[in-house]
């Protein structure tokens, strides 16, 4: 992983006043590197790999400090573990219950359905925190 991009959150971190500690930006490299959504049981076993002193714990709690600084976000994609990714471009989550594939969908997609909420019910949804299940279009 591209050492500028795990400096770039650090960065905010530490500006924010978080103490940088190994594991921290040894879980920071680990969300850059990965390809897909990932749980935290998975970025638990990935830094422990690397550096086996790290606990369980600690790992959770920065993970909350992330998602508290809007650096990573975490999604229910289903009834599985939450899993995480970086916030970036905000996007929502459509899960196929048959072959368990997810596909992103952009934000735009779901904002109607946001503004709605927001006028008939006031209710000001985050539809980003869950995914919407349902069937492929090969699954049918």
């Amino acid at each position: 992983m591209p050492s500028a991009a795990v400096d770039e959150i650090i960065d905010v971190l530490r500006a924010a006043g978080e103490r940088i500690t190994t594991a921290k930006r040894a879980l920071v490299s680990e969300l850059l590197g990965s390809t897909a959504h990932v749980t935290a049981e998975e970025l638990i076993e990935r830094v422990q790999k690397v550096h086996p002193d790290v606990n369980k714990s600690t790992i959770y709690r920065i993970l909350h400090s992330l998602e508290a600084h809007g650096i990573v976000e975490h999604v229910h994609l289903g009834h599985s573990a939450a899993v995480y990714h970086l916030s970036g471009k905000t996007h929502h989550h459509l899960v196929c219950e048959s072959c368990g594939r997810v596909q992103e969908v952009p934000e735009a997609t779901l904002a109607a359905i946001a503004r709605k909420l927001r006028h008939d019910f006031g209710f000001s949804a985050n539809l980003r925190h869950f995914a919407i299940s349902g069937h492929c279009e090969t699954c049918g």
